[in-house]
């Protein structure tokens, strides 16, 4: 369930300050894997790419929770 948002996801484009290690392994398990678990994709999804910041990992869903209880529409 590759995720359609690759092309603009600075994470995914290595825009974003990443440990190779790391970043290749969360690119395989959230980018190229379950999206769904991306909390880069659960925020935009839910909120909008506007809330999706560079300091907003793909692990980082307790981050991203928070940002969805904040901003209820």
């Amino acid at each position: 369930m590759t995720c359609e948002k690759l092309e603009k996801c600075p994470f995914y484009n290595d825009k974003m300050d990443i440990n190779r290690g790391i970043g290749a392994m969360y690119k395989k398990t959230y980018c190229e894997g379950d999206k769904t678990k991306c909390a880069r994709y659960i925020v935009a999804t839910q909120l909008g790419p506007e809330y999706v910041t560079d300091k907003l990992y793909p692990n980082m869903n307790n981050v991203a929770n928070k940002l969805l209880e904040e901003n209820k529409k």
